[in-house]
């Protein structure tokens, strides 16, 4: 099948796919052309959306028709990997390991047969990537899960999960960005807010973004929790 491909979507809407898998190097691409989109600041486009390998793209078709909007994102695509500045931005995000916060932990090294520890270790020493943002507001689909802790969801979700925990599920990692169902394990706690409704920034997290959690104790976890949100995010951006 020829890639990448452009699918309407009802009259006010199409999407750029760019393959059939998930991987980072796609992944990358619809970055670089979601990028592309945003500094060309097309009138006729009101919304973009990156998932995993493709690009929703909303747009007013009274000020540009469809094969008008495909002609003028082909074009984008030659210069999106120009325009794709260093806007991904690094994260080292504070975890505490620890009870009451990490209420799946004995749970999950029983179902995968290693010690919390070997858990901890596996989760922190991994490199991951924002795929998407997707569930509930500013919730980071996190790619890069080492194999070892690959698991099956809950079998009975929870009917309500705390604003940051960390939490595993199939073979990815996530923040839980508001109080939420889910069936995802928790493994541990942050302080930070993937959401802040009425910040200037209210998702903290982008796609093509990368995130390597750090172990912390009660101690620190506290002083965190105590920061003002922008003294707290000054800590943990690693780089731009």
């Amino acid at each position: 099948m020829y890639y990448p491909r452009f699918l309407p979507l009802g009259d006010t809407a199409l999407s750029v796919e760019f393959g059939d898998s998930i991987s980072p190097e796609l992944n990358q691409a619809v970055v670089d052309l979601d990028l592309a989109v945003r500094a060309a600041k097309l009138e006729s486009i009101t919304e973009t959306a990156p998932s995993y390998r493709s690009l929703l793209i909303c747009y007013e078709p009274a000020l540009m028709s469809f094969d008008a909007l495909v002609a003028a994102l082909r074009g984008l695509m030659s210069l999106a990997k120009q325009t794709a500045s260093a806007t991904a931005v690094a994260w080292s995000v504070p975890v505490l390991y620890e009870p009451p916060f990490a209420d799946d932990l004995p749970d999950v090294a029983r179902q995968l047969g290693l010690s919390a520890e070997a858990i901890i270790g596996l989760h922190t020493g991994a490199a991951y990537r924002v795929y998407m943002l997707g569930f509930a507001p500013g919730w980071p689909y996190l790619g890069g899960l080492p194999e070892a802790l690959h698991t099956s969801r809950k079998e009975t979700p929870r009917a309500q999960v705390p604003i940051g925990a960390i939490v595993i599920g199939g073979v990815q990692a996530g923040i839980v960005p508001i109080t939420t169902p889910s069936g995802w394990h928790i493994i541990g706690q942050t302080p930070l807010r993937p959401f802040e409704p009425d910040g200037k920034k209210p998702f903290l997290f982008g796609a093509g973004d990368s995130v390597r959690f750090r172990r912390v104790d009660k101690a620190e976890f506290d002083v965190l929790s105590a920061l003002s949100p922008e003294a707290l995010l000054e800590m943990v951006r690693t780089e731009r």
